[in-house]
């Protein structure tokens, strides 16, 4: 009897579980000012059907557009783009409930704050207005601390409307950790920071990297193994595959986001890898709205798959779920989170008809519960 009732105990804690693995929390910052938004929404997030269920959201939270989540899944960071008076905030995170607790913010002493990143000892901030990297520290309660470093860049590019000043788009931790990359889409330049997690000033500048004039560069990622570097051009559409070591970068590899004999008006976006690596996708917007699927062959390069429509209007960020079933893009101005089903075999998508009505959605980030 009590060897039964052990079975019993033990298989319901086992489904338990899977149905645990099943479902994740879907974290999405916003845009506040341009239609009625609280901030920062939690969703959860069934990845065997694709739907989604609201949990919680902040309260008078501006602008917290882009979003980086602890290690241990107990904090969440954002940024606030607020002109001159752009701050970053720190939140308790409860990853079952899904609510979100503010526990401070702090001044960046730079304008439009559009990326960020954390580990355990900083919190690290792209500021594409002005044109530099802030790096914050954490306390032991998960707040910030005040700025401890902020290293601006300097110069242009050859496009007189995008690229008349710095504009850094995206920082990033390199896979082992020693080193943060930062893109300037206004310098056309990769920069490359030792990282100091310790020190005081935490970035040692150690070099820069040129690509191609005019390009933009906005977003990149890496390969797990940490040998390849994929990065997405914003005025031009390029997108570029390098080989990475040692915070050496060489490329191998030019294809397009843009479709051929594409006329109109487009803004390369967002870029992101699927779970078993098999499958590349970027986004491209204005006129554009497209998601181009990319298979990743043997060598690290790409080759084209397909390129459709995100079915809506500024697609800024897009976020693959970790079994990578489903593909969710964020649109700014059709108000929307489209869920596309993903075939694993060939990286295609399909509308699911599914969508989340949000206010201009600009960034989505999947956590365990």
């Amino acid at each position: 009897m009590k060897i039964g009732f052990l079975v019993v105990v033990v298989l319901l804690f086992c489904t338990g579980s899977q149905a645990q693995e099943k479902k994740f929390n879907l974290v999405v910052g916003t845009y506040t000012k341009s239609c009625e938004s609280k901030g920062v929404y939690v969703y959860e997030f069934d990845t065997e059907t694709g739907e989604t269920v609201y949990k919680s959201a902040t309260e008078n939270v501006v602008n917290p557009s882009f979003l980086t989540v602890s290690k241990n899944n107990d904090f969440v960071y954002s940024v606030n783009e607020d002109g001159p008076k752009s701050t970053v905030s720190a939140f308790k995170y409860d990853s079952k409930s899904g609510k979100l607790d503010f526990l401070n913010k702090q001044n960046i002493n730079n304008p439009g704050p559009c990326y960020i990143i954390n580990d355990d000892k900083s919190v690290i901030t792209a500021n594409y207005t002005g044109g530099s990297v802030a790096v914050f520290g954490k306390n032991k309660n998960g707040s910030l601390t005040p700025l401890k470093q902020l290293d601006q860049h300097f110069g242009k590019g050859p496009n007189p409307k995008r690229q008349e000043k710095s504009h850094v788009h995206m920082v990033q931790f390199s896979p082992n950790h020693q080193f943060v990359l930062a893109t300037d889409l206004g310098t056309d330049q990769m920069y490359l920071y030792q990282y100091h997690a310790n020190a005081a000033k935490p970035l040692e500048l150690k070099d820069s990297i040129s690509v191609k004039a005019g390009s933009g560069p906005r977003h990149f990622t890496f390969s797990k193994d940490g040998n390849k570097l994929y990065l997405l051009h914003e005025l031009d559409g390029t997108l570029s595959v390098f080989n990475y070591s040692k915070g050496k970068l060489q490329l191998v590899q030019e294809t397009t986001v843009v479709e051929e004999g594409f006329k109109e008006s487009f803004t390369a976006a967002d870029i992101h890898i699927s779970p078993d690596e098999q499958f590349l996708y970027a986004t491209n917007r204005k006129e554009a709205n497209t998601i181009s699927c990319f298979k990743i062959l043997k060598d690290g390069k790409l080759e084209l798959v397909s390129r459709n429509s995100t079915l809506g209007d500024g697609p800024r960020n897009f976020a693959i779920d970790p079994t990578g079933n489903f593909l969710l893009v964020a649109h700014q101005y059709t108000n929307d989170i489209v869920v596309f089903k993903r075939d694993k075999t060939t990286g295609e998508l399909t509308d699911t008809g599914k969508r989340i009505p949000l206010c201009s959605p600009v960034c989505l980030v999947f956590t365990k519960i």
